[in-house]
């Protein structure tokens, strides 16, 4: 806390290069090299990839070379370390001619230097900020991204390498054109392909904002420093139930603020509408005085969320996992070795290097924790939300998870923690307590909040909470000193005079723009749950095994030869197998991942790319099993009676085609179930269900041909189309018709078998569908397209 203080003493200075100038605030570091991740962007060769970092230290700007290859240079003189302030001019790689940078005043009575115009920012959001850097409007083109050959270069790793163009009309206009970034330009906040740009609009490209003021493009880069206004947030449930009533509050930049209360208080319920998950029915969220619900597409990519249940595939390595994630969160553009160091970067911020070649699922519970706040911050968000953190942890982890929040915080990160224990309250900066109805019963420092109760344990306010139900604890807040001082005080903007804006009255926001990166969305999903899958040995057990085993049992009951006394249970035993094997791979994999999936989709992932990735892997898989499985049980047996041939191939081949897709119909299935189910226990039981179905519907043990209901229902059971598929092959009917009745789908005809076929196609289709539509239904309500 102490070197934050000191660096709040340091003023704010002017950088200016040749072709454009930022404002450095004393809060945070400054790297200077050829890396485009760099604040000052040098492509001169004679530059370090990383030379030197200006800092704070002491209450006073410092350089340090940090060993650069040429060397950094001022008033002619090499330096590793010195003192610098206004007036001082560094070069970098040659003492006469190499690049070079001047520091100067940020003069106080306009917030600008000689270059720069009054904030347009402040006059739009109401937030004072001055700009980091500004530059002159282009004749014809700026064009904006990642990459050092871009005119104007952003060090943001979310930025894809050519992102962007601002363009100038002949009529003096300007227009502003994605150039099929990653994750998009916005403008206003909503997602563009191209659009005019004028006065009062705010372009947003990563964690930057642009402006146009007279001829000057201002840049603001979100470096963390920002505030949370939380205005009269009330949520509703679909009964009338009121689950938050009216919260207001102000959070500030670099700020850890603990959310308390008892069980059924809200806690959750702010979270969601906090995130924008789930937006309030009324009230406001302003991220840095822009509405969050509003501008949700854009800056849910500087938001990040750790829900209370791991949001990693916890068979992975902590290095891989990570991997994986970066994938899937940095623009395709970005090359291996980009992303590999900021991996690197935040397994050594979180204290993990000990841990990066571990699976996951052998670290402690704090340990684990701190791989998912690792993920959340690749991105470098500005706000960071926990959900219950230190649920499950014995003390000692409790203060260690929390005191990483506190180390975060004063790096520049917002911090919003939902907890529900208070043994390390002291760490936090503020602290949040709701009472039951959702109201406000608390918001300040943490060691005022039992004076201001009346109450010398948490304890016994916990328990006030639970039995004095009839007391107005939020009434009681308000009238109070610390609502004047910490919140009616303290509020960055006046509260609103009239009533809470509904958020149903928000403009919609356009259509997103079509991922175009789905191709490899899927690739690195597919290899990641292959390398997940691969990593579980229990899976990998029973996946090799089943298919042996089941078959092994269909060939004791088939014998030498499918007649009239084997035929029958031979067949109905292949269908359950594959049944069995197609709908076990698949029916717990949605349910289980849940909270990934929610995560992901919150930051782009696409629906369809992810339920992709689950059929290749899962039904790769399916179609090996049941291949093998009917190989162990038919090879070498006489399939019905001499001389019987199949009708487009022969009949082994047409059984083992007729399994593999009914294996795989019964997989999707199994999809299905596990995207309609709250818990993963509750799979099991509805598995055994669908086998019964199965058996009862496939038509070998009832004659449901000339039942009404009963065949009408039967079209939808996939065993029902496969047994009549593999009895047309084999013309079981023909030859036993004392045991297989003269249904019309046992035909040995091949318009008969292309519709058992052609059945299993469409049931299988049916399922995808309906498996997107039920995970819509557990993505953020914002989302949901």
């Amino acid at each position: 806390m102490a070197e934050r203080e000191f660096a709040l003493t340091a003023p704010q200075l002017v950088l200016e290069t040749d072709d454009h100038s930022q404002v450095m605030s004393p809060g945070r570091s400054y790297a200077v090299g050829r890396d485009p991740t760099s604040d000052v962007v040098f492509s001169d060769p004679r530059v370090s990839w990383h030379h030197a970092v200006l800092h704070v230290g002491d209450g006073h700007w410092m350089l340090d070379d940090t060993g650069s290859q040429n060397g950094t240079f001022c008033k002619g003189h090499r330096v590793q370390h010195l003192d610098v302030g206004p007036g001082y001019t560094l070069r970098f790689g040659n003492a006469a001619d190499g690049p070079c940078c001047t520091l100067s005043a940020l003069h106080k009575t306009t917030e600008t230097t000689d270059r720069q115009q009054p904030s347009a920012l402040a006059a739009i959001t109401g937030m004072d900020r001055p700009p980091t850097s500004v530059r002159q409007l282009p004749a014809k083109v700026i064009r904006i991204g990642r990459a050092p050959d871009n005119d104007l270069v952003l060090g943001d790793l979310s930025v894809s390498r050519h992102h962007a163009e601002l363009r100038a009309h002949t009529d003096g206009r300007y227009e502003i054109a994605d150039l099929e970034s990653h994750i998009g330009t916005y403008l206003n906040g909503l997602p563009v392909r191209q659009a005019l740009v004028g006065p009062g609009d705010i372009v947003g490209i990563g964690h930057s904002a642009f402006c146009l003021v007279g001829d000057q493009l201002q840049e603001f880069v979100d470096t963390g420093d920002i505030d949370l206004d939380v205005e009269g947030l009330t949520v509703e449930a679909t009964e009338g139930h009121v689950l938050l009533d009216q919260v207001t509050f102000p959070v500030s930049q670099d700020c850890l603020l603990a959310v308390a209360g008892p069980s059924g208080a809200g806690k959750s319920t702010l979270l969601n509408a906090l995130t924008g998950l789930r937006p309030a029915d009324r009230g406001t969220v302003r991220y840095d005085g822009r509405d969050l619900y509003h501008d949700y597409a854009e800056l849910r990519h500087r938001i990040g969320l750790v829900p209370q249940d791991d949001i990693l595939h916890t068979q992975l390595t902590v290095r891989r996992a990570l991997g994986y994630a970066a994938e899937l969160r940095f623009p395709d553009d970005t090359v291996p070795a980009e992303r590999a160091a900021r991996v690197e970067e935040v397994i050594t911020e979180l204290g993990l290097t000990q841990r990066a070649d571990q699976v996951i699922s052998t670290l402690s519970g704090g340990q684990r924790k701190r791989v998912s706040v690792a993920l959340e911050l690749l991105t470098k968000p500005s706000l960071l939300f926990l959900d219950e953190p230190t649920s499950g942890l014995d003390p000692g982890m409790d203060r260690s998870v929390m005191q990483m929040l506190r180390n975060l915080a004063d790096d520049g990160h917002t911090v919003i923690v939902v907890t529900h224990s208070v043994l390390s309250l002291d760490l936090c900066d503020r602290l949040l307590l709701l009472a039951p109805g959702g109201r406000l019963a608390w918001y300040g420092p943490p060691d005022e909040t039992l004076d201001h109760f009346g109450f010398g344990r948490w304890s016994e306010a916990f328990e006030a909470f639970e039995n004095e139900t009839d007391r107005d604890w939020a009434g009681q807040y308000r009238a109070s000193p610390p609502y004047q001082r910490y919140i009616a005080g303290a509020t960055a903007r006046p509260a609103p005079t009239g009533p809470a804006v509904p958020a149903a009255e928000i403009p919609p926001p356009r259509p997103r723009p079509k991922p175009r990166r789905w191709r490899k969305q899927v690739s690195t999903l597919v290899r990641r749950y292959a390398t997940a899958l691969s990593a579980d040995r229990t899976f990998l057990a029973v996946m090799i095994a089943l298919p042996f085993v089941m078959g092994a049992l269909t060939r004791a009951l088939a014998g030498s030869r499918l007649d009239d006394s084997t035929a029958l249970n031979t067949l109905l035993i292949l269908c359950v197998s594959g049944v069995l094997i197609g709908a076990a791979n698949a029916v717990r994999e949605l349910v289980k991942e849940r909270s990934i999936y929610q995560r992901e989709r919150a930051v782009g992932l696409s629906r369809s790319a992810y339920l992709c990735s689950k059929i290749v892997v899962l039904g790769t898989i399916t179609v090996v099993q049941s291949v093998v499985l009917t190989m162990v049980a038919l090879v070498g047996v006489q399939l019905g009676p001499p001389g019987t041939k199949g009708i487009f191939m022969p009949p082994l081949f047409e059984i083992t085609l007729a399994v593999a897709l009914l294996s795989v119909t019964a997989m999707m299935l199994g999809l299905v179930i596990s995207a309609l189910v709250k818990k993963e226990e509750v799979t099991m039981p509805l598995l055994v269900l669908v086998a019964i179905i199965q058996v009862v519907f496939c038509g070998a043990l009832l004659k449901l041909d000339h039942v009404l209901v009963l065949n009408q229902l039967s079209w939808l059971v996939p065993s029902r189309w496969a047994f009549g598929a593999m009895v047309a092959t084999m013309d079981l009917g023909g030859a036993f018709p004392d045991t297989f009745t003269d249904d019309p789908i046992f035909a040995h005809q091949a318009g008969t078998w292309l519709i058992d076929m052609g059945m299993m196609v469409v049931l299988s289709v049916a399922c995808g569908f309906l498996v997107a539509r039920l995970l819509r239904r557990h993505e953020p309500v914002i989302m949901r397209g």
